[in-house]
């Protein structure tokens, strides 16, 4: 049997660049340099620009696979974004502030190639779970020259939209029972130092540290059983963004451990898609 359609040309081609290396760092204790790589998931559309959506893994600080949800990823780049996700050095290999400056330097790649992978460079979010949720509010809160640096300097670091995954919100306040249990955490592996004993260096890299009325749109979302990172840690965020004046939401998950299925279902999905076509727009 033979049948003759005639389809019509409505979305264009998506396309995975992967592995693309977006800056350099030091590495083996400084006596060597690795490249840092990051995922782009792009629209060949030379007649619009596209909004742009960074995800950021999580693993506690201490792994990452930027490539682990690109089954999602592509889903929410067809609806109408370029959608990259970026590799960060852990805490195995350097402290805060080393993975926030990874992150804004895979912003300032993404607006520096735009033409490229058709990006609005006025128009970026970031997206990220767990210590990518921290990454993610960090990103978009510190807006300090100091963090970027390496490449494409003269490209800014700023984000437009972000929307965290229950993230790690005040690293000082974690309910650990003594500083011993509290020595080998993630949040003090993170900072370089045991977060019990010193409380004021740990509040300086922490997102609830950084609200201010300028932030970016935000969209929180946490599980309200969380057993990792407490619920009570994407509440102290959205209090703090909301009493200073900021367009923020937490969307809270009844049932909803760390990580858990209800994150990957369609609804959370059609929820993260709206936020970002609201804030960031549609492709123009």
């Amino acid at each position: 049997m033979r049948e003759k359609i005639t389809v019509q040309k409505e979305a264009p081609q998506y396309c995975v660049a992967s592995n693309i290396a977006f800056a350099q760092v030091d590495a083996w204790f400084g006596h060597t340099r690795r490249d840092l790589k990051m995922d782009i998931i792009y629209p060949e559309d030379r007649e619009k620009v596209y909004p742009c959506i960074l995800w950021i893994c999580g693993g506690a600080w201490l792994s990452m696979d930027k490539s682990a949800h690109l089954a999602y990823l592509t889903e929410l780049a067809r609806n109408g974004f370029v959608v990259a996700s970026a590799e960060y050095r852990t805490s195995n290999e350097a402290v805060y502030p080393a993975p926030l400056k990874d992150i804004k330097a895979a912003v300032r790649y993404l607006r520096a190639h735009s033409d490229r992978y058709n990006i609005d460079t006025e128009r970026l979010g970031v997206m990220g779970e767990s210590a990518g949720g921290y990454l993610t509010a960090m990103a978009a809160l510190v807006d300090d020259p100091a963090y970027d640096v390496g490449e494409y300097l003269e490209y800014s670091s700023k984000i437009q939209a972000a929307c965290p995954w229950y993230p790690p919100t005040d690293v000082s306040s974690f309910p650990y029972d003594s500083p011993v249990e509290s020595a080998a955490s993630p949040e003090s592996l993170l900072l370089g130092k045991n977060v019990m004993l010193y409380k004021d260096d740990a509040l300086k890299i922490c997102p609830v540290t950084y609200a201010s009325k300028d932030a970016p749109p935000f969209m929180i979302i946490h599980g309200m059983q969380d057993n990792t990172v407490p619920f009570k840690q994407g509440e102290i965020l959205h209090d703090r963004l909301e009493e200073a004046g900021c367009d923020v939401k937490l969307l809270a998950i009844e049932g909803a451990d760390h990580a858990d299925i209800q994150f990957f279902q369609k609804e959370i999905w059609q929820r993260i898609t709206a936020f970002f076509h609201e804030k960031l727009g549609y492709a123009k």
